[in-house]
């Protein structure tokens, strides 16, 4: 994925986040900005897409390795889905700090 097309994902979904705590304020409400709510949307976002990335470039890894040796693609995949399993892992936890 190139450079640009980050940059352009994150810029998106930085819009779609700062967007969303506008649109539910009451007409009495004196807050400017994001607010909690729209910061830790902002912090949920960026641990999801870390880990899409992440766990994008090891299953690339792990295809490639798998073309180059076909033999070993057994222990390849195992050894991938526990570390994608781990890395979700991680994430539940990230998300959770960010929404406390």
């Amino acid at each position: 994925m190139s450079k640009a097309v980050q940059v352009g994902m994150l810029a998106l979904m930085v819009l779609l986040v700062s967007g969303t705590p506008v649109m539910a304020q009451d007409g009495d409400s004196t807050e400017v900005g994001f607010g909690a709510k729209g910061l830790k949307g902002i912090g949920a976002g960026i641990c999801v897409l870390g880990v899409g990335l992440g766990i994008g470039r090891l299953a690339a890894a792990a295809v490639e390795s798998m073309a180059r040796q076909p033999e070993v693609a057994g222990n390849i995949s195992t050894t991938v889905l526990i570390t994608a399993a781990m890395i979700e892992g991680a994430t539940f936890f990230g998300i959770l700090v960010c929404m406390i």
